[in-house]
């Protein structure tokens, strides 16, 4: 199954089209945001697709986003991290402030934690674990997004130009 991984939009949601776009162009399945989405613009990018996400530390409640999930009828996570299954694989979902993530790093009995929050790309393995962090499409150069194959544990990091 071929994931897209995106995080740090911050409302971008021409940057977020573009990426969604490239990740239907490489029939991804699934699409993951680790949070400061932004609001409702982004959410409007990513409806049609299957996807999970988690709120950041810039997301608040009165930006559009919540009311735009509600209203068709998506539901919203819970406290992080936000725990999948997805090809046989256990994936944790963090946006990146949160206190346990340091911690979860060491512990989580997981195949992947995907995480945002500092604009930085990153893959780095503990253990049996993945930890991936996609970079950002916002306040970052450059801009990117990341793909990965969860049959084959290839990660694709993804330029994205500015919109």
């Amino acid at each position: 199954m071929l994931i897209g991984i995106l995080s740090d939009s911050h409302g971008r949601h021409l940057a977020v089209r573009k990426a969604v776009a490239l990740f239907d162009s490489l029939d991804a399945q699934y699409i993951i945001h680790c949070g400061d989405v932004g609001g409702g613009e982004v959410f409007d990018e990513l409806l049609g697709h299957p996807f999970t996400f988690v709120w950041g530390n810039m997301d608040h409640a009165d930006d559009g986003g919540v009311a735009c999930l509600r209203s068709v009828g998506v539901k919203l996570p819970g406290e992080p991290p936000v725990l999948l299954e997805l090809d046989g694989k256990t994936i944790a979902v963090f946006h990146g402030h949160e206190p346990g993530l340091t911690r979860a790093m060491r512990q989580l009995e997981v195949d992947y934690i995907l995480h945002g929050h500092t604009h930085v790309a990153r893959d780095e393995r503990r253990g049996r674990t993945r930890i991936i962090n996609p970079g950002a499409l916002h306040r970052a150069n450059p801009k990117t997004v990341a793909t990965l194959d969860t049959q084959t544990d290839v990660l694709t990091f993804h330029e994205i130009k500015s919109a």
